[in-house]
Parts: C-alpha cells; sequence; structure tokens
C-alpha cells in the first residue's frame, strides 16, 4: 500500500480512506487534508488512473484554492477508478456505492470534477444528501453548464495580462483540454476579443493560426465528437499543442501535463492553470527563471469551488457570478503584485498567502486539530 503520510506534514492529510466493494467493482480513495477553515470541499475524479499520491495532492490544492477564495471549507478530494465513459448504468452504481460508503465521512462535501458532471451528484444527493454542483432542477448552480471555472479563469487572465506587454484583445491563446472547462475558458476570451489559435482534447489538437470558432467547437463536443473533426485547421497529435506559439496557454486537462521534460517546448507569455495541478513543481521553477508569468492553479481555477460554496449556502447565479469575478480578480493581483515586488514566483506568493489563512484557522481549533 502506498505510504500517504510520507506527503504528510503540519497541515493534514487528517483522514485517507480507501473503499473497495469488489461485488460491484468498486475502488475509490477520499482524502480529506485540512478542516481547519469548515468542512471540505472537493470534486469527485473518475478515471482509470489515479492513485493515492495524486489525490492527496490535489486535496491539498482544494486546502489552499478554499483559503485563498476566503471560504468557510477546507480541502478534500475523492477518485474513483474506471472510465468515465462506462455504461450509464454501472457508473450510476459506483457512484452511489462511493456515497453510501462515506455516508458518515461529514467533514467531506461531494461536489463534481474530470468525469464527473450534474447528473452523478442528483445521484449523491438522493443517497446521502451531503453535496454541491446539483442540477438546476434540483435547486443546484450547475457549474459546468455555466462555465464558474472557466468564468474565473477568464479574469485572472485579464488581470495577468495587465503584468506583460500585451492585451487581452487581440491575444492568440491556446486551451489544451477541451472539455467542461476548457470550452468556457475558451468562449469566454473570445467574448473579450482574444484569439483561440489551437485546442485539443484526448484525440488530438487542431490548430489554426487565424483563429478558431468557438460555436462550431462545443457543437462538435456536444455530438460526442473530436475538436479534430473541426473542418479548417491543422490536425496534429494531442501533446502537439504544448508547442503552438502563443500569449496565453491554458492547462485544463489531467494533472502533470508539464514537467521538466517537456516544458522548455512551451512558447507563451502567460501560462494560467485552468487544471488542478497541471505543471509539476520544477517545471514552474524553469518557467518562472525564463521569464513566462505563472498563474497557480488554486487561484485562477476557485471559480468553480466558489459557485460550489455558495450553491451550499442557497445563493443566486447572478450572485455567483460577481462574486467569483471580484474574488479572483483580487487574488490574482495580489499574488502577481507580490511576486514582482518580492521577484518571487507567483507560486510562493500564492501559498504564502494561502498558508498564512490555514494555519491561523488551525490556530483558532481546541486541538489543533487539521
Amino acid at each position: 500500500m502506498n505510504d500517504i503520510f510520507s506527503l504528510g506534514d503540519e497541515l493534514g492529510p487528517l483522514k485517507v480512506i480507501h473503499v473497495h466493494e469488489p461485488t460491484i467493482g468498486l475502488k475509490g480513495i477520499l482524502v480529506v487534508d485540512n478542516v481547519a477553515m469548515g468542512p471540505s470541499i472537493g470534486g469527485v475524479r473518475m478515471a482509470a488512473d489515479v492513485t493515492v499520491e495524486e489525490c492527496a495532492r490535489l486535496a491539498r490544492a482544494m486546502t489552499f484554492k478554499n483559503a485563498a477564495a476566503g471560504l468557510p471549507h477546507g480541502g478534500g478530494k475523492a477518485v474513483l477508478m474506471g472510465d468515465p465513459k462506462m455504461p450509464t448504468a454501472q457508473k450510476e452504481r459506483l457512484i452511489r456505492g462511493f456515497a453510501c460508503a462515506l455516508q458518515e465521512v461529514e467533514q467531506y462535501i461531494f461536489a463534481p470534477d474530470m468525469g464527473t458532471d450534474e447528473e452523478c451528484m442528483a445521484w449523491v444527493k438522493d443517497e446521502i444528501g451531503r453535496v454541491v454542483g446539483l442540477p438546476r432542477n434540483l435547486g443546484g448552480i450547475p457549474l459546468d453548464e455555466i462555465g464558474a471555472t472557466g468564468w474565473g479563469l477568464s479574469h485572472a487572465v485579464d488581470v495577468a495580462q495587465e503584468f506583460c506587454s500585451f492585451k487581452t484583445k487581440g491575444a492568440h491563446f491556446v486551451v489544451q483540454g477541451f472539455g467542461a472547462v476548457g470550452k468556457h475558458v475558451t468562449r469566454f476570451l473570445s467574448d473579450n476579443g482574444a484569439i483561440p489559435v489551437a485546442v485539443s482534447d484526448s484525440s488530438g489538437t487542431i490548430y489554426n493560426p487565424d483563429g478558431l470558432d468557438v460555436e462550431d467547437l462545443i457543437a462538435l463536443k456536444s455530438e460526442g465528437r473530436s475538436v479534430t473533426d473541426y473542418a479548417s485547421g491543422e490536425k496534429h497529435d494531442r501533446d502537439a499543442i504544448i508547442d503552438i506559439e502563443c500569449d496565453i496557454w491554458i492547462p485544463a486537462a489531467r494533472p502533470d501535463v508539464i514537467d521538466e521534460a517537456n516544458v522548455h517546448r512551451l512558447n507563451t507569455k502567460i501560462v494560467v492553470q485552468g487544471a488542478n495541478i497541471p505543471i509539476t513543481q520544477a517545471a514552474e521553477a524553469i518557467l518562472h527563471q525564463r521569464g513566462v508569468l505563472n498563474v497557480p492553479d488554486f487561484i485562477a481555477n476557485a471559480g468553480g469551488v466558489i459557485c460550489a460554496a455558495m450553491e451550499y449556502q442557497n445563493a443566486s447565479e447572478m450572485t455567483v457570478f460577481s462574486a467569483i469575478e471580484g474574488k479572483l480578480r483580487h487574488n490574482t493581483r495580489e499574488v502577481l503584485e507580490t511576486a514582482r515586488q518580492e521577484q518571487i514566483s507567483p507560486r510562493d506568493a500564492a501559498l504564502r498567502m494561502a498558508r498564512k489563512r490555514v494555519e491561523k484557522a488551525m490556530g483558532y481549533r481546541r486541538w489543533r486539530i487539521f
């Protein structure tokens, strides 16, 4: 068994729970990292190759993301082993079983993530009720449908460009992972005058230096097709997205897609992280040395969890969009200003800010528990 405690420190994790029910093929992991600021919120990720280490790293990212966003929640993450494209009946059985197995873990609130969606959260609600990211007809604010994370990313980009030598309008941008997050940030940035020149999904990359039509790409994905079926562009393999020259590069796919081996292929001025932990620590250090502005994941992509937390408090959709815009713009500017003034990386500035908030909250705890 993996030694999760080798990844731990004074902040957590508080709990690591392995769930295994062979009769239905259920294997999953929950990591509750830190609950000093309140019960943890973190998505349920479904993939065939998730590990306990990845889950723990994602849970820690949620601790910092929620703290940086000023939310009354700690960080957690759940992962389910399996193909998210499995038959719906099989997927429903696994998610309902996972929810029931974790019914008594009240320090964790379920939310959607890669491989799960609002329908999955409706199944969780039916089983245990402790969930966010529900369909609208169940009183939820469907964060993937409205593009909450993409909305926040577009504002992080808009603030970040103030620290560079170009403007969002007319800037060329690339999105790796044209899914729930990627399609919405592409739409919002295009509405602001930026030009998407390349996007990718699991099947490949489509590139057109004159720009791509966002609505056509979204229509293709809604039909279950790949972006590589787009008519007017050059088709490349999936990893070719890394090499395309642009002003803004947005990873919105899996963790660790950029590492020491491929970071030198990036040809961009700004990286704004739409996915969680998409770039390794060593690769981020190289980007900083090269002078590439890098907005960390738990600052840039907090729109989704802000939406989820506000749904839990019965906020309106209009209020959610306003809050995401305000928090993302404020936090991005604070982190980048600190990084510039103190000559440190944005990651270091963001970690300092978030850790300080978590440690202060821990100081109020009776037993200084995570």
